[in-house]
This record gives C-alpha cells, structure tokens and sequence, in this order.
C-alpha cells in the first residue's frame, strides 16, 4: 500500500525526484515520469545518472555540492526523448534533510524549458541574420529621446558616417552631416513635421562623412508618443550609394543607348509576342505617322498601315517567333493608311529569354526608296541609252544608206549629162538632176527633224488642256476629214490634262489622224476615236481606227523604222510613226499599239506626269 507520503510526491505539480547520497531514486512524481517517458520502468532504485544517455559534468557536480550542503543555482540540461528529439529542462537541486537535519539526499525539480529554448534559438538566429543582413544592405538604425535630448546611433549607422564607434552625436552634428542646401532642409523638416505634426519621413539624400565622402542614404523616421505626448523619434539609415550609382549609370547606357538607336538611319522596333510595339526608335516614330513614343507603344501595324501591308508584317513577325529564325534583309514595300509607299530592306530577330521562351522579336528596316527609285532611274537611264545607241547605230545607217543613195544618182545623172549630146536629153536629165536634189533635201529635212527631237534639250512641257489642241488640229485637218468622210469621235472631257510640249503634242494628233484617214478601208467611212485615261504617272492617250489596220506578227517590230511602209500607198514615205515616236520617248513617254487586219488599229500614247 502506497504511503501518504510517497503518494503526495507523486501527485506534486512539478516534475520532482527524490535521490539519495548513493544517487539513486526513491521517490519520483508521476510528472517527472512523464517528462522522461518512464512509465514502463521502475525508477525506484535506479541511478539517476544512469537513467539518461549523457549528463554534464557540471550537473553531477552541483549534486554532490548538494549532498555537502552548497546551494546552488538552477541549470540546463539537454535531453533526447524517446522519438529522439531534443528536449531542454531546467534542473533546480536542493539539500533533503531527516528530521535531524542531516543530508539524506537531493531534491531536483525539474520544469520543460524546451518551447522557451527553441524560441530564444530562434529569436537569436533571426536577430544573427537580420544583424547580417543590415550590415550587407548597409542599413543602421537610430533612436532619439527627446525627454533626455539624447541621441543614439548604430553601429552601421556609424559606419556609413565615417565616425569612430565611441562618437557621441546630438541632433544638430546630425543634420549638419546632410549636403548643404536642398538635403539638409528636407531633412530638418522632415524632422519638424515629425515632432510638431506627427508625420514620419523617408527621402533619398546626400551627406558628408567625416572624412568628406559623399555618399546617398535612405533616411527614414517616425515620431514616438507617449500617453498622447511626443516623446522621441526612431529610425533607419540606409548608404545606399552604390545603387544610386548604378542607377546612374544604367540612366546613362540607356540614354547612350537610346541616342544611339534614335540616330541610325534605320526604323528600330522591339514588339511582344502579339506584334505590339514596346520599343520605338524616332526614325519608326516619324515613318508610322506619331510625334511621340508613347503615342505608338502598344499599337500593331494595324493601326497605321494598310491591311494587305499590316497583314503581310504580322505574318513575317509570327513565322519569326514560332521558327526562332531570323529573316533578314528581306525587301518589303511598306503601304501607309493614309497611301504613302515606301520599300523597306527589313530584318527581324527573335527575343528569346533565358529559358528559352520566345518574348517577341526586334525588327530593323532600312528605308531604300529613294534607293530604288535611283535604280529606276539608272535602269530607265541605260534603257534609254541603250534606245539612244540602237538608234544613233540606225540613223547612221539610214544616212550612209539614203545619202549614199542620193549620191550614186547624182553622180549617174552628172555623167549622162557630160555624155549626152542632144539638147532635148540634156533638159530631160536637168529636170532630174532637179527632182533628186528635191529628193535630198526632203531627206536632209526628215533626218533634221529627227536629230532636233533627240538633241533639243530647251524644249519645255507644259499643262495643256487636250481639247484645245485636239479643236486646232480638227480644223487644220477639216479638209482632209471632210474630202474622205471621216469622222472624230472625241470622248475626252474639257476638264482631261495632260503635260507635254505643246509642238509635239499637235504634231503627234496630226500624224496618227492623218495616217487613220491614209490608210482607211475601202468599205467604210473613216472613224477616229479618242479618249483620256489616267493610270498611275501616266496619261494615256488612245486613238482608235477603223481603217485596214496592221499585221503586227509581220511588222510590228518595223512599225516606227524610218521609211518603213507597210502598204501599197503612192503616198507612204515611213518618216511620220518615226517622228511621232521619237516626240514621245523625248518627253519620256510609250506608245503601245494593237491592230487587227481589216479591222482596225489602236494606238495607246502614255505621256509621263512625273518626269
């Protein structure tokens, strides 16, 4: 039967065991048991030593001070439960006396510390690391008592001063470390609003240290009341020096950058993954019609070209992104909404993240119209030279041919004339000699009108309004028309211009009407029609027969050869389509002609606008 005694222990609040001078256990409380988990074994007897894995030394020597009669103080001891987790328990030892005041043992009480040990691990592992981190952030702290007007700086808030550890600051060596003027105001007010309006600060400063180094902070405060009253101030201090440089100079790249890009002679464009622009360059600015970035940021080509040329971009931009492969120098003709054309040499490169995500694609496009627009030129330039040779190669020929002609006969007659005796047969061979020289002259005359055409440079074009010339050579022809039946039909409106050299005009109507009434069929009245189209920087003039017309697989590339004739007409000489289309091409114009036999022809004359 348990004894009162022993039944008391057990039931004492805290976990308490009962030791003698032999350090074995005689009584133990149910608590202590659990504590330790000894529910299965009986304690009673057992060394106290022995029932624990390791016990300090320091323990075992406050024990046997106890068995001596030393007090002590209480202790800490680590212990691993039965799942092995560390457990901590604070032993307090004390002296057990018999009635006769004699040593028989210890007391140890023991209480589980182990929630208050993790948390103070805890807590000094936090205060570690945030003493850490503030040094590498560079951040210090401050406190100000305004009751004692005491001021209490930080370590690293010292640090960042430039000041010894043992330095003692007030308010006013504090302030005065901030730069002269716009930092040190900010900062005296800031703490004036804090002690008079209760309004905490955080602005970005310059201060000089004590050693005269200039250095950027982050000064932070807020005020501390105290039952209503203010009482103080608190707060950080941040060197936050080398970011502001870095700030500085990531500003300057990108404005380095930025003026780099807005002076290439290239659009350049950064769009995400839906062809919106990001990024814009001032040349891409002004081609897509905007005064400001922000203006087109966000915006596709949609917004600014016409569909075929924003569907056209939109599909290279998606072929890029899902290929990862450039397209580079690609030529690409650019149409605006508001019908500018231009013709781009564009390359586009995939933006790929690290992970290997495509984000977008950068573009470059080089601005080649007036480029191209050379290259027209000099390839018109080399056609027309190329014209000028073939026909300077013809027109020596055609000389060397027809005055080589003129000569032979010249010199047959002459020598007739020298041999003949008969007066009758010398007249006869006068009237000749008269006829041939008319013959030459008219030639001299034809191949004069063509060098004039080829060699006048001064000649000038003007606006002219097609009707007025069209009514002079109505009238000049009126005889002619009127003797042969025919007919203009005149489907040019009074408000239809052209712009050519108004001779050449006239005398271009003169030849192609004439030659409608020359050659008109046999079977019909003679019907000329004309009409006016625009197409592009053409006019286009179109004079519409319905004579014999031309077999065109046979002659048509003899149509406008000099003296070439195509019928059997006594009044064909082949000089007048060659005038006529030497007049066009001098004013930097075509002709164009179809013609069916016995149906009739049509000449389509194309007068340049633009040169």
């Amino acid at each position: 039967m348990i004894s009162t005694q022993n039944y008391l222990i057990k039931q004492l609040p805290k976990a308490t065991v009962f030791i003698n001078t032999k350090f074995e256990v005689i009584h133990v409380s149910d608590k202590w048991i659990n504590y330790f988990d000894y529910s299965n074994i009986d304690l009673i007897g057992k060394n106290i030593f022995e029932l624990f894995d390791s016990v300090s030394k320091e323990w075992h020597q406050v024990i046997e001070d106890c068995l001596l009669g030393k007090s002590s103080d209480s202790g800490i001891e680590m212990h691993f439960d039965s799942e092995g987790k560390k457990k901590w328990f604070e032993w307090v030892n004390i002296p057990w006396y018999d009635e006769y005041e004699n040593i028989i043992g210890v007391i140890v009480q023991t209480e589980d510390i182990t929630k208050k040990v993790l948390t103070e691990l805890r807590f000094n592992k936090m205060e570690a690391l945030l003493t850490e981190k503030l040094e590498i952030a560079k951040i210090g702290n401050w406190e100000y008592d305004a009751i004692t007007d005491t001021l209490i700086w930080s370590k690293m808030t010292k640090m960042i001063h430039e000041v010894p550890m043992d330095y003692v600051p007030d308010v006013e060596t504090a302030i005065n470390f901030y730069k002269e003027g716009y930092d040190r105001n900010v900062l005296s007010m800031a703490m004036f609003n804090a002690s008079n309006h209760g309004t905490s600060w955080k602005n970005k400063l310059q201060l000089i240290t004590a050693k005269g180094k200039t250095v950027w902070v982050i000064a932070a405060g807020k005020p501390i009341f105290t039952d209503g009253k203010y009482t103080g101030l608190i707060g950080t201090f941040q060197d936050i020096t080398e970011q502001v440089q870095t700030e500085i100079k990531t500003i300057e790249r990108k404005n380095l950058l930025r003026a780099l890009i807005d002076n290439l002679p290239l659009n350049v464009y950064i769009k995400d993954l839906e062809s919106k622009k990001i990024l814009v360059n001032k040349a891409e600015i002004e081609f897509s019609g905007f005064e400001k970035e922000e203006d087109l940021i966000g915006k596709d080509d949609f917004d600014f070209l016409d569909e075929s040329s924003a569907k056209m971009c939109r599909e290279e931009d998606v072929s890029v992104m899902k290929s990862l492969k450039p397209l580079l120098d690609k030529e690409d003709v650019i149409i605006r909404k508001d019908g500018k054309s231009s013709t781009f040499l564009t390359s586009k490169i995939p933006l790929i993240e690290e992970g290997g995500n495509v984000t977008g694609l950068i573009g470059f496009s080089l601005d080649i119209s007036n480029l191209k627009q050379k290259e027209e030129e000099l390839r018109n330039l080399i056609n027309v030279t190329s014209l000028q040779n073939k026909k300077l190669i013809d027109f020596a020929h055609i000389i060397s041919h027809n005055l080589r002609s003129h000569t032979a006969n010249f010199s047959m007659l002459l020598e007739f004339l020298v041999n003949e005796k008969k007066e009758k047969e010398k007249k006869k061979i006068i009237s000749m000699l008269v006829k041939a020289s008319d013959n030459l002259l008219e030639t001299l005359g034809n191949l004069n009108d063509v060098i004039t055409i080829n060699t006048n440079t001064t000649l000038k074009k003007k606006s002219i309004r097609m009707n007025d010339k069209i009514d002079i050579v109505n009238t000049k022809l009126k005889t002619l028309l009127k003797n042969n039946k025919a007919k203009i039909k005149n489907k040019v409106s009074n408000n239809d211009y052209i712009t050519a050299v108004p001779s050449y005009l006239e005398s271009i109507l003169m030849n192609f009407i004439t030659n409608a009434v020359k050659y008109k069929h046999a079977d019909r009245d003679p019907i000329i029609t004309l009409s006016l189209t625009k197409n592009n920087d053409y006019s286009i003039l179109s004079i519409a027969d319905n004579g014999i017309g031309i077999d065109l697989k046979k002659y048509g590339d003899k149509l406008f050869g000099m003296y070439k004739t195509f019928h059997n007409n006594a009044d064909a000489k082949g000089i007048g389509l060659y005038i006529t289309k030497n007049q066009i091409e001098a004013m930097s114009g075509k002709i164009i002609t179809s013609s069916e036999v016995g149906k009739g022809t049509i000449f389509n004359i194309y007068f340049n606008e633009r040169i």
